[in-house]
């Protein structure tokens, strides 16, 4: 299953614009072509900018930050992240009237997963969502949750995005995949691995600094197996 990932390593913050629009096109699975439309412009001036023969003007940032939901600030500097925590998506200005992203796509929560532990939160209710992520390979149906700390890297990056599929918790596991595992007080992503005892789970960090924890399946109070990783490294 871990081959069915998607994993693309995002650009870093010293990169370019342009450098950030590939990876946005690599990231929606499209051809220059259907990228431009995407974000309703002429293929030939999309070309004209990735090719360093044309400036990128504020108006090509703003229909970007539109149409895609991004980060204007991560796309322009290469700081923050392409889906930022917030109240909302990004609003910009293009002419007289300001324009939200699309509401189209897998919701983005305001919700940190902890490759490492942080306290539980309420994570899905609809005043969590702050943004959509429409990208072909990313199912719409399925939540979209923030990484933060270390534990799982290199596998999974702090700052990474994950698209996760609810299972029950009585459910067969597939033993040695990552899983996000709810449990009273802390929302983990670990590797689950199975346990001498059938009664119990270990959970595994890819970070080798971190110890193995075991813990009782009927603690566990909300499984997901992680569908898609979308890598992204935050630098210090």
């Amino acid at each position: 299953m871990d081959s069915k990932l998607l994993e693309l390593e995002m650009p870093k913050a010293e990169a370019s614009v342009t450098d950030r629009l590939r990876y946005l096109i690599r990231l929606t699975r499209r051809t220059q072509a259907q990228f431009s439309e995407l974000i309703g412009i002429d293929a030939s001036n999309l070309s004209k900018i990735l090719s360093g023969h044309s400036n990128v003007s504020d108006s090509f940032v703003n229909r970007v930050v539109v149409n895609l939901g991004v980060s204007k600030k991560w796309l322009t500097t290469g700081e923050d992240v392409p889906f930022p925590r917030g109240e909302h998506a990004d609003v910009v200005n293009s002419g007289a009237t300001a324009k939200r992203a699309s509401v189209a796509g897998a919701p983005v929560y305001d919700v940190d997963v902890a490759a490492g532990a942080v306290a539980l939160r309420d994570c899905f209710s609809a005043d969590r969502i702050i943004g959509r992520l429409d990208i072909p390979e990313i199912d719409p149906r399925n939540p979209v949750l923030h990484v933060r700390g270390d534990s799982m890297m290199p596998r999974i990056n702090n700052g990474s995005y994950l698209s996760i599929r609810e299972i029950a918790t009585d459910a067969p596991i597939f033993w040695g995949q990552i899983y996000v595992v709810m449990l009273d007080d802390y929302l983990l992503v670990k590797y689950v691995r199975r346990h001498a005892d059938a009664d119990m789970m270990i959970l595994h960090s890819a970070n080798p600094s971190y110890d193995d924890m075991e813990v009782r399946r009927s603690d566990v109070r909300r499984l997901f197996i992680v569908e898609r990783i979308l890598n992204y490294d935050i630098l210090a």
